[in-house]
């Protein structure tokens, strides 16, 4: 009998590709997502939908009813104009209703989508699962916190989770790395401040099947994960791997940090009591301030995972598709 996996955030980019992965090895999935969320590509697959918000237990119980694994992937993350609070509500509160259900309907296994974030700034790279936190942000602070609770969870009820410590994930509809495309495209690449540093993808369809491996692993129960791609490299390499598949000479401008990082600063001041968007904030400045490069050799060793797509091939693939979506224009 095929297992059932419930996904949480199974509408957004990442647990889209999640649901996918699942349905080609067997499972029986479920999928949690708001009433307000985008679920036309999801109606298209063979899955179940369970409608709820993370933040209510009383939608989150029912929906993990007969569900032997839970792969939680909802997050709050790119609102810059929501306050602490709606953060800690969603990514703090919200995974322990996940917890809570989990130990009520006897799960088999929690995999709960932490990120590399948690580690901040990497003082000796690459770093492993053993580097301290060091949180930036209010997001990162709240990965902590829920790590926190996954691990309580396990030490003293016993539940068996495991976390996965994503790099940045990208690939075919993500846009998040559209803005650095399109910066190329124009022939121009925006560099604050005088490092050129490490920058760690991971291409969408590796990150997917690095948390299968995760839940199916028996010895994994406890365990944390870092997970990501077969190597990294700087910023600037990044930038020219993209102009190099687009066919395109580009140039650096480079302006001073500080002042762009205060700016953000300021706006996020002026816009987040508003619930306005902030046109810059102090996460998009911190790529230009701090090293992100891992060690994934313990995901290699204990679970057998193996990045297939390396940095080229998953920048041509995400071209491909921004092209196809007429976010940038035909290669050269």
């Amino acid at each position: 009998m095929a297992k059932t996996a419930l996904v949480t955030g199974a509408s957004g980019f990442t647990g889209g590709y999640m649901v996918k992965n699942l349905l080609d090895h067997g499972y029986q999935v479920r999928a949690f997502v708001r009433k307000t969320s985008n679920t036309a590509e999801l109606k298209k697959l063979p899955v179940e939908l369970a409608y709820g918000d993370i933040c209510s237990f009383a939608d989150v119980e029912p929906a993990l009813k007969g569900v032997d694994i839970v792969f939680h992937i909802a997050a709050l993350y790119r609102a810059a104009n929501l306050p602490d609070k709606t953060y800690f509500d969603v990514n703090v509160n919200g995974t322990e209703n996940i917890l809570r259900a989990a130990l009520e309907h006897n799960v088999k296994r929690v995999v709960y989508c932490s990120t590399v974030g948690v580690h901040g700034h990497v003082e000796n790279p690459p770093a492993n699962e053993t580097a301290p936190f060091h949180p930036g942000d209010i997001y990162q602070v709240t990965k902590v916190e829920a790590e926190k609770l996954v691990m309580e969870y396990y030490r003293l009820k016993k539940l068996p989770v495991t976390i996965v410590r994503p790099s940045g994930i990208y690939g075919p509809g993500d846009l998040r790395m559209l803005k650095m495309y399109r910066m190329v495209e124009k022939k121009r690449f925006l560099m604050l401040g005088r490092n050129d540093p490490f920058y760690h993808l991971t291409f969408v369809t590796d990150i997917v099947e690095g948390f299968r491996l995760a839940g199916e692993n028996p010895d994994a129960a406890g365990q944390a994960y870092i997970i990501a791609g077969d190597g990294y490299g700087t910023l600037k390499q990044f930038a020219k791997t993209i102009a190099d598949d687009l066919g395109i000479k580009f140039y650096v401008i480079k302006l001073p940090l500080w002042p762009v990082y205060y700016l953000g600063f300021l706006c996020e001041k002026i816009c987040v009591p508003l619930r306005i968007q902030p046109p810059i904030f102090r996460r998009r400045v911190d790529i230009y301030l701090k090293d992100r490069a891992f060690d994934i050799s313990k995901a290699k060793k204990e679970l057998d995972f193996q990045p297939l797509v390396d940095i080229r091939e998953g920048i041509h693939r995400t071209a491909d598709w921004y092209i196809k979506e007429g976010y940038l224009k035909p290669r050269n």
